[in-house]
């Protein structure tokens, strides 16, 4: 990934509804959701939906198909990996405490640290 797609993706990233969009997709893998069923389940008018899902898409975020009369939309896992790399190895270097900080864990890390997983 070239410098400018990946700050094309990190700004597109850098907007609270744009992060839950993520978040809601990216479970839903190549299936996605209907463009009605993400307005629904975010509470979001269609309009400015659709302003945020054109963002996350022309940032190589999301891929959109079309069924019928529907548009779904689902995360490019390609996309957001190559985001992340870009962060990890071109900006950190590969370095290891940055990489180590990367390390995600559901259980075991909350006991040590003491905090709750919710």
């Amino acid at each position: 990934m070239d410098r400018s797609k990946a700050l094309a993706a990190l700004s597109a990233l850098a907007h609270e509804t744009r992060l839950d969009l993520i978040r809601l997709l990216t479970p839903r893998g190549a299936a996605g959701m209907a463009a009605g069923q993400i307005a629904e389940a975010l509470g979001m008018p269609a309009p400015r939906l659709s302003f945020h899902l054109s963002a996350l898409e022309q940032a190589g975020l999301l891929k959109s198909r079309k069924v019928a009369r529907n548009v779904f939309y689902s995360v490019d896992p390609r996309g957001i990996g190559q985001t992340i790399s870009y962060v990890l190895n071109d900006c950190c270097s590969d370095h290891p405490e940055v990489l180590a900080a990367c390390v995600h864990r559901r259980q075991g890390a909350d006991a040590v640290s003491g905090t709750a997983n919710t």
